[in-house]
């Protein structure tokens, strides 16, 4: 129906109305402008050392979406910086999971050499690193060939291997030589070892690299390395049996995770002391992952089955989701942007 030439302002024969120049111009810039993007919730993965599984918690609602049969005695866990794989290691079958989230189910089976416990991935995604606990080794993996490009020697029972935010060194906390080997990934050789605490167990960074965090199971402590020299800076009293070690993206909060006092402690990074002790109704408390978003910390509560769930706002347990028996590891995946529908 054509308007009411009465009702235009300025209507001429042949010209394009006011009104429709409008509509024109809001169809081409909607037409022009991708539709905006979400942010898909990503999935946490636990490793459950004693029912040989991997659990998959939906990380928008806490809740258990599959669990998926790997190796034996699984541990360590990273995902793929594209998050389309997740890579298991398991400690009595010798070798490593190779999940598709996609399907959630295991496509390939790679071999890690005796006893591979803690893992992680290059930033690119080609390299994996897997620290052999009974040799004291750390292998370098093709992710895509699935070959063993290099075997390093490091300290004795190596516990994980975590890389700095370059990607330049592997960071390797030796619980029996009581140190921390740094290796240069680009030679695959050891730079130095820095003697810390008792039973040193996890490592973070700082998200400009320059300090990682160094948590010593026995001795109760978390030691600061200044990576530039490679010396410790700071010994920061905590509580009993620390093990998983998680910096926040802004770098002003860092959460360790307690096996024997059963809670995760937050220090301040601004004055390196404990500033709140958050109690876990559990056992175990043992490694932590936090979300993309850093809104949640997912903590592995491996004697009572379960997976404990902290609000980084409230620094508080908001939830306690079962998984299998003895769970172990936990890793998220990065997030996803997708079209919104």
């Amino acid at each position: 129906m054509a308007p009411d030439k009465s009702m235009v302002p300025a209507y001429r024969e042949g010209a394009t109305p006011g009104w429709a120049r409008v509509l024109v111009l809001w169809v081409g810039v909607a037409l022009a402008c991708p539709a905006p993007l979400t942010f898909a919730q990503p999935y946490a993965y636990v490793t459950n050392e004693r029912s040989h599984d991997v659990t998959v918690i939906d990380t928008a609602n806490d809740s258990v979406l599959a669990t998926i049969a790997v190796g034996q005695r699984p541990r360590g866990v990273v995902v793929s910086p594209d998050g389309k794989r997740v890579y298991v290691a398991n400690g009595n079958s010798n070798d490593l999971s190779v999940i598709d989230t996609s399907s959630n189910t295991v496509v390939e089976t790679i071999p890690a050499g005796i006893d591979p416990e803690g893992i992680d991935l290059s930033r690119d995604g080609t390299r994996l690193y897997v620290v052999n606990e009974n040799a004291g080794e750390m292998r370098v993996i093709d992710a895509m060939e699935k070959i063993v490009l290099a075997i390093v020697t490091v300290g004795i029972e190596p516990e994980t291997v975590v890389l700095s935010p370059d990607g330049k060194r592997a960071y390797i906390p030796n619980e029996t030589s009581h140190d921390v080997t740094v290796v240069d990934t680009a030679t695959n050789t050891v730079v130095r070892s820095v003697r810390v605490g008792e039973n040193p167990r996890g490592v973070a960074f700082t998200p400009d690299g320059r300090h990682a965090y160094v948590s010593n199971e026995r001795s109760g402590t978390v030691m600061v390395i200044d990576t530039s020299s490679l010396t410790v800076v700071k010994t920061i009293a905590v509580g009993e049996r620390p093990v998983g070690v998680a910096i926040m993206p802004d770098g002003k909060k860092i959460y360790v995770a307690h096996g024997r006092s059963n809670d995760v402690r937050v220090i301040a990074a601004h004055t390196q002391t404990v500033t709140k002790t958050i109690p876990i109704a559990g056992d175990r408390v043992w490694w932590v992952a936090l979300t993309p978003d850093a809104r949640k910390l997912y903590v592995t509560v491996g004697r009572s089955n379960a997976v404990a769930v902290i609000d980084t706002a409230t620094d508080t347990v908001v939830k306690m989701i079962p998984v299998g028996t003895l769970p172990w590891g936990v890793a998220v995946a990065p997030a996803h942007a997708t079209a919104a529908k």
